[in-house]
């Protein structure tokens, strides 16, 4: 007599976005040290030859590879601020009025904190905060990408954020390394359900830049999908973090107000005077109109494509289910960053935070690499030399506001 053979159920493949919301805050992977040290040495080596592509260059030159990574555009308002504390305003023709209001405050103090206690300059002290955060965020990220995959996508994630075309800036004294670690962290507690982490965070974060304020989205919009979800029945730390979450933001904002004299319209008004407001993206398309019809310099080409590829990424990213927070949070980064007019060739800078744009593309190139490791590897190359050969240019070349 025969028995029938059993039948043994085919393995469930599962969205990011499922195993999020099945496992809730229970499944709590516990990353190995040495697989996170591995990623970050990853990203670190990228960045170090970076670093020493920008000084050859400046060499050749007859630059200063350390005041050009720590005195440039941005960064002079910044170690001016940490210095001096606020109240410079340059006026130019035209009513454009720059005044160092619009800098948020969380970087300035951690320079000056960095400063307190070292003997170094106040240029040295930014960039030693921003190496320290951009080492933090590259473990949030790889945290992330580990939680929702696994370990090679999550190695292979940090080290495609370190060789985006304008990652030279993750070693500058900008405040992009500092943003991306507060978001990370947080993206990262609300994936685990840890509230109050993420309100912190998503506060801190919103004390460092303007675009911050994208973080306190990403713990609202998931505190209302749980909500939905759980029909209301949620701990006290879900409504503890979605309070924390805007306040820093919100805070400096009014306290700009107040300065101005206008609690709630002085902020916007000092970022109107540089030339930034939000349009819903008139003035971007003006300006690629431009470029399309009269040509123009290769920065504000290139910033034209990545924007473009950032669209389509967020596109993927969208088709692959992420999860939400991953989602509202690199939302409204890209919408900041289409919508808002003024300062055009920034804009890849602004999305360098928006680091979960880079999921589909690791995935894609971790099953790349199982099939056919050499094309893997001469992608990763390419774009390896791309970022060196742009971020030098960027930094040694084009002088042009980053």
């Amino acid at each position: 007599m025969t028995h029938p053979t059993p039948t043994v159920p085919a393995p469930v493949r599962r969205s990011p976005r499922a195993e999020y919301e099945r496992t809730g805050s229970h499944r709590e992977p516990a990353p190995a040290a040495r697989a996170v040290a591995r990623a970050v040495a990853a990203f670190a080596a990228a960045r170090l030859t970076g670093l020493l592509a920008v000084a050859v260059a400046a060499h050749t030159g007859d630059q200063n590879a350390l005041r050009l990574l720590g005195r440039s555009w941005d960064s002079r308002w910044y170690t001016g601020i940490a210095a001096q504390g606020y109240g410079r305003t340059l006026f130019f023709d035209e009513g454009v009025a720059q005044s160092d209001l619009a800098f948020f405050p969380l970087y300035p103090a951690l320079i000056r904190a960095v400063h307190t206690v070292t003997p170094f300059g106040f240029g040295a002290c930014g960039l030693v905060v921003s190496w320290l955060g951009a080492v933090a965020a590259a473990v949030g990220i790889y945290k992330i990408a580990a939680r929702l995959h696994d370990h090679r996508t999550a190695t292979v994630l940090v080290l495609l954020w370190g060789l985006l075309p304008h990652s030279v800036i993750l070693t500058m004294a900008y405040t992009e390394p500092v943003l991306t670690a507060l978001a990370a962290g947080s993206l990262y507690a609300l994936l685990t359900g840890r509230w109050v982490w993420a309100g912190t965070l998503a506060a801190l974060a919103g004390l460092s830049r303007p675009n911050g304020f994208a973080v306190a989205a990403a713990v609202a919009a998931t505190a209302a999908h749980e909500l939905v979800r759980r029909r209301g029945r949620v701990s006290p730390r879900l409504w503890t973090g979605v309070a924390l979450a805007p306040a820093g933001w919100c805070a400096y904002v009014l306290w700009v107000g107040f300065r101005r004299g206008d609690p709630l319209g002085g902020y916007f008004t000092v970022q109107r005077e540089w030339g930034s407001r939000f349009d819903f993206g008139r003035g971007s398309w003006r300006f690629v109109q431009h470029l399309l019809l009269d040509g123009d310099k290769v920065v504000f080409t290139v910033t034209a494509a990545l924007v473009a590829v950032a669209l389509l990424l967020y596109g993927l990213l969208l088709c692959d289910r992420a999860p939400l927070p991953l989602l509202v949070y690199t939302g409204v980064l890209l919408l900041i960053t289409v919508g808002g007019s003024g300062f055009f060739e920034s804009k890849p800078r602004f999305l360098l935070p928006a680091f979960p744009l880079l999921l589909p593309l690791a995935c894609a190139l971790v099953r790349t690499a199982r099939a056919r490791p050499r094309h893997a590897a001469l992608v990763v190359g390419a774009l390896a030399g791309l970022s060196l050969a742009y971020g030098t240019y960027l930094v040694t070349t084009a002088r042009m506001p980053l």
